[in-house]
């Protein structure tokens, strides 16, 4: 197989993210991976394990510029009265030269830690925010022409 043309590996510059149908524009980095679950399952007379599926976990990340306290405002009041807000995300990554576009939306996401406050002397803020989320769908893949 020849080697593919670098100017069709993906670039993340060209990655955007919504919550709830908003853009964040802030966004740095954004990662998204299904976990699929198995058990071992073991037969007499193999030597081999096999691993039999037993589900996945969808858990994520994304690390924002500090530019506003958007996920403080989604999720302090929930958090201190117990309703424990659920999100919808759909991230892009659409390189204009790579082979098309990579759409994914993400569904009954749950945020697992909210940063409070942090600052540091002469550093730009950011904050990490892991998630988790129950369900997805592809809605674009990239696909070899």
């Amino acid at each position: 197989m020849a080697r593919p043309d670098p100017r069709r590996v993906i670039n993340g510059t060209y990655g955007r993210l919504w919550v709830n149908g908003e853009l964040w524009a802030e966004v740095d980095s954004f990662e998204a991976k299904a976990t699929i679950n198995y058990e071992d399952v073991n037969f007499a007379g193999e030597g081999a394990t096999f691993k039999k599926a037993t589900g996945w976990a969808g858990e994520g990340s994304m690390t924002i510029k500090k530019v506003y306290s958007r996920v403080q405002r989604i999720m302090a009041d929930g958090i201190r009265n117990g309703t424990y807000p659920r999100l919808e995300l759909v991230g892009k990554v659409a390189d204009p030269d790579a082979f098309g576009t990579e759409r994914v939306a993400l569904h009954d996401v749950t945020v697992n830690e909210m940063l409070l406050l942090k600052f540091e002397q002469k550093t730009l803020g950011s904050e990490e925010v892991p998630f988790a989320f129950s369900d997805y769908e592809m809605m674009d893949t990239i696909t070899p022409r």
